[in-house]
């Protein structure tokens, strides 16, 4: 039976703690559904600024209000609102979007934003949804072929679910990262190979990885200043016999840069949603598009995401590194900080 509040973790604080909070469970409205939430996903770059400014605002101090954060979660269906028809009480499920998917024990989120788990799929597992789904949309937006070489700058949980993604779709792929326990893991997981960047020459190690041949495609899948990324990334494109650097470059994360004139016949694009559907409130709330037009949605893209994992195609308990009781949060966080460069995968378990 659905309780009248509910708990959430909330962030955003000035002194850089996670606190827990108390207040009302949303109402449940047609083409919603109400979930008993047992597991959430922490994206620690778009929901805390990552890891390591978190820990900067401790160090400094400061105060503000605590925000609710989150967008990606796992439970039981307890009630299915008017007009929903694919979910029902007891279903175990996948959910996803901000606003809806937060770190909490109860929830009230869209239908077209859940999916249903097949049953070897833990909640645990499920909370990668929407990170999954990002990572497969970076695919799509990329259009690899068969065969071809691609690099995926940023090794975090997006970029090392796109590195698998692009493997499965039959391209060779090698990953670079700053940080040696993200390359380290990538290796352990079966990516074809791996630059720690500062430690190796990444444009030598590319073009060995390619046999001279040149990238391909390549996805940059990390915050912040993307200038030295992009110009190493560039450099290992292949060539035009006029010496223009061709391919495709998807930009996952919140990469930032200018528009160098050496890019030239470089296709880039970026690609910021899980897929057609999400944000669009009609869609969410109400009847899905028609398949014949609209293969690959939010929501077949969620449902695809689950079927790897329950395959076992796409392995994303490698990933967590840390599981932390949602009454636990800011000591689990706390201890996260310590050594914040060997925590990827975090999960809050509300159950």
């Amino acid at each position: 039976m659905l309780t009248a509040t509910r708990r959430k973790v909330a962030a955003r604080c000035g002194d850089g703690h996670i606190r827990l909070i108390e207040d009302e469970i949303p109402k449940l409205v047609p083409g919603s559904v109400s979930v008993e939430v047992h597991a959430s996903l922490v994206s620690p770059g778009t929901e805390l600024g990552g890891w390591h400014a978190l820990k900067k605002k401790r160090d400094s101090g400061g105060d503000a209000k605590p925000q609710p954060f989150g967008y990606a979660n796992a439970g039981m269906v307890l009630e299915a609102g008017e007009g929903v028809m694919d979910l029902a009480p007891g279903d175990r499920v996948a959910c996803m979007g901000g606003r809806y998917a937060l770190h909490t024990d109860f929830t009230v989120v869209p239908h077209n934003l859940c999916v249903k788990l097949p049953d070897n799929v833990t909640f645990a597992q499920g909370a990668y949804g929407h990170l999954a789904a990002t990572s497969l949309m970076s695919l799509r937006r990329g259009t690899p072929v068969l065969g071809e070489y691609v690099a995926v700058v940023g090794l975090g949980i997006v970029g090392h679910m796109a590195a698998r993604f692009y493997q499965l779709a039959g391209c060779y792929v090698i990953g670079w990262d700053t940080i040696g326990f993200r390359t380290e893991l990538a290796e352990k997981c079966g990516l074809d190979a791996v630059v720690t960047v500062g430690e190796e020459d990444e444009v030598e190690a590319t073009g060995r990885f390619t046999g001279g041949k040149g990238l391909d495609g390549g996805v940059l899948a990390f915050g912040g200043d993307g200038t030295k990324a992009l110009d190493s990334i560039t450099k290992c494109m292949k060539r035009s016999p006029d010496g223009h650097p061709m391919g495709r470059i998807v930009v996952v994360g919140g990469t930032k840069f200018a528009y160098p004139s050496t890019c030239t016949n470089i296709d880039m694009c970026r690609s910021s949603r899980t897929g057609p559907g999400y944000h669009d409130e009609a869609w969410e709330y109400g009847p899905d598009y028609p398949p014949v037009f609209m293969r690959w949605t939010t929501k077949t893209n969620l449902e695809l995401c689950m079927r790897l994992i329950s395959e076992g195609k796409l392995d994303v308990d490698a990933l967590t590194t840390h599981t932390i009781p949602l009454d636990d949060v800011d000591e689990g966080v706390s201890a996260i900080l310590q050594d914040p460069d060997r925590a990827l995968g975090v999960v809050f378990q509300a159950r």
